[in-house]
């Protein structure tokens, strides 16, 4: 039973892509950093792994109150290390949590192949797991300690090691650092998991939130007295699907074009996945800066449905618009310098002044149907705008109309 007393947490498996996420979130929580868990206190976070002792794995059983066991095999060099390092070490775990009577809270990370249905009846891979899952539902029974196996798909995330065992990491990388790929079906459709779901699925486990499920093959049934556990939060996509979405991440220095990315979208997390395999030559691009006497113009970001965001420039005593629009609208917003935005109504000879400055950052709106400028009121400094549009820039129908403010 969670209670909101400090606890000691033991991860196996700390220095794989789950325990890496995972330790850095326990850690963030414990040193203050992550705050949007509620009353939940971390006093430590123990790391096991290949370079840890059996001494360090005795202590730690006996000091924690909850186990996440994530270590495991899942690349051996023969099918038996299957078995050893996914059926053995938990064995190994289990038997040294009972020698101390540590009762505590475990969650096992187990994989869908562990259904042994489909495509994974004859996997080694799946047997070692469910060997594991058996052990560790057994241990449940005769300990009375909370058992919690969840039964992983495809993972996905920052700090997945390609070429290994993940294909979204595989392309990933290899399309971040202009590699090949290889698609032999575009069609297969992928159910995926992404790494901070999965994180956050940990935390409410740790605080008694998890969500309990049967399995039948691979579906998954809700069920509140499930034996099994299953993060409620996946994707499913196609190989193709994944493939085209990272050719237009990787095409946005270019283009300037953010794709569409909802806020509980996969692309939203396949983005930030694949920004996570940048190479440090490709973390900073080149912007195209429109440069005249007048100053500069410079576009930084397109959005499919939202408009664009430029920088504007302009040189001491510089007047820059005089123009308006019927449709378009734009926000000016000065971060640096003294200026002066003006707009009037066209047909009209009211002219509305806003004296702005990077002191205090305002921002003055490009009304339809106004005729507008921006004026840089210093004799020696640049004056420096950020500017929204409604609309990428159409050439073709640029919808603006030169009319000075002040006739």
């Amino acid at each position: 039973m969670y209670s909101n007393e400090s606890m000691k947490i033991l991860v196996t498996g700390a220095k794989g892509f789950v325990g890496k996420n995972l330790c850095a979130q326990l850690n963030n929580i414990k040193d203050g950093k992550a705050r949007c868990y509620g009353d939940l206190q971390i006093e430590e976070v123990f790391e096991y792994d290949l370079d840890s002792t059996p001494e360090q794995l005795d202590q730690w059983c006996k000091e924690c109150d909850f186990v996440f066991n994530l270590a495991g095999v899942n690349r051996p060099k023969d099918n038996g290390e299957f078995m050893k390092g996914n059926f053995g070490f938990a064995s190994t775990l289990l038997d040294t949590l009972k020698a101390h009577g540590n009762n505590c809270p475990v969650m096992l990370s187990s994989s869908q192949q562990a259904s042994l249905t489909g495509r994974f009846g004859n996997s080694e891979y799946g047997r070692s797991k469910k060997a594991g899952e058996d052990l560790f539902l057994e241990y449940g029974k005769e300990t009375g300690a909370k058992v919690l196996v969840y039964r992983f798909p495809n993972l996905y995330g920052k700090w997945c090691r390609p070429n290994y065992n993940s294909a979204v990491a595989t392309f990933c990388n290899n399309i971040a650092n202009d590699l090949p790929i290889t698609v032999n079906d575009p069609s297969v459709e992928l159910e995926l998991l992404y790494i901070d779901d999965l994180v956050d699925e940990m935390i409410y486990a740790l605080k008694g939130g998890e969500h309990h499920c049967e399995f039948e093959g691979l579906e998954v049934l809700p069920s509140t007295e499930g034996h099994y556990c299953y993060c409620p939060i996946t994707h499913k996509a196609t190989l193709g699907e994944i493939v085209d979405l990272l050719h237009k991440f990787a095409d946005m220095p270019k283009t300037l074009m953010i794709p569409e990315i909802p806020a509980d979208s996969f692309a939203k997390r396949l983005y930030s996945t694949f920004l996570s395999y940048l190479p440090k030559e490709k973390a900073i691009f080149d912007l195209k800066m429109n440069v005249d006497p007048r100053g500069s113009f410079t576009e930084l970001v397109h959005t499919l449905n939202c408009g664009q965001v430029s920088i504007n420039i302009s040189k001491p005593g510089i007047t820059k618009g005089e123009h308006w629009h019927n449709t378009k609208w734009e926000q000016f917003i000065v971060v640096s310098g003294h200026g002066l935005i003006q707009l009037r109504k066209e047909g009209t000879d009211e002219v509305l002044n806003y004296e702005v400055s990077g002191d205090k950052i305002q921002s003055v709106i490009m009304l339809p149907g106004y005729t507008h400028n921006i004026i840089n009121l210093s004799d020696t400094e640049d004056l420096v705008t950020v500017m929204y549009c409604n609309e990428i820039f159409d050439p073709n129908k640029p919808d603006t109309y030169f009319d000075k403010v002040e006739k």
